[in-house]
């Protein structure tokens, strides 16, 4: 990737981004006109609410989520997170075609945040462990530079197709870019110690089992020593 040689962990991750990211920049400067023109009541009022409820949830799991991922041990969960929440929030588009009211578009933007927040803190978490040794504000350009002109290439993209072929095929363009880029993380599903180890639902169950193990061992080691 521009002639410097990244952990193919870190480069999947910033396609997926570029894919996701990619995607919603087609909505994203249309999505006020949207909001104005086809649901009922819709205003800058309503417009300025939806983008607040979005970043506040998105805003306030962080932290939460952060903790939960921190505290269980290895990669898996941070891989589940990620995945399920990219997963998620590239549905969320879909969901746009079919609202009406202020309300629907509230409820989609929360599962957007809530669905963010998940996917953000996960991938955050791989990125950081597998970026190369002296590579960090590197890798982390590369990523800012190439989904920052995806996003803007693909503004300027929104705004045709909007007028070309309206608002639902924008949306469908969306959730496909965003399930292109949940897909993409498939490829380091290898990578990640444990995801696939004893198939999907063993692997689930072992996110929220593993602190139980680890307690239960902290407690027997703390019990051998005042024996």
């Amino acid at each position: 990737m521009l002639g410097i040689k990244i952990n193919r962990v870190v480069k999947f991750l910033v396609l997926s981004d570029l894919a996701f990211w990619g995607g919603w920049g087609l909505l994203t400067p249309v999505f006020a006109i949207f909001i104005v023109d086809r649901i009922e009541g819709g205003s800058a009022l309503v417009v300025g609410i939806a983008a607040a409820v979005y970043w506040i949830f998105r805003s306030f799991f962080r932290i939460p989520i952060g903790i939960i991922l921190d505290t269980c041990p290895g990669e898996k969960d941070d891989y589940w997170f990620l995945t399920v929440g990219l997963a998620i929030a590239s549905l969320v588009s879909f969901g746009f075609i079919f609202v009406t009211t202020p309300i629907q578009i509230y409820l989609l933007q929360t599962i957007y945040g809530i669905s963010m927040a998940m996917s953000l803190s996960g991938w955050s978490a791989i990125f950081t462990r597998h970026i190369g040794k002296g590579q960090e504000a590197t890798a982390w350009g590369i990523d800012a530079t190439l989904v920052g002109m995806g996003t803007g290439i693909s503004g300027a993209l929104g705004g045709w197709a909007v007028t070309q072929f309206g608002f639902d095929a924008v949306f469908v363009a969306v959730g496909l870019t965003g399930i292109i880029g949940t897909l993409l993380l498939l490829g380091i599903r290898n990578d990640i110690k444990g995801v696939f180890d004893r198939g999907f639902p063993a692997s689930v169950r072992e996110i929220f089992r593993s602190d139980e193990k680890q307690g239960n061992s902290e407690s027997t080691l703390r019990d051998s020593r005042f024996s």
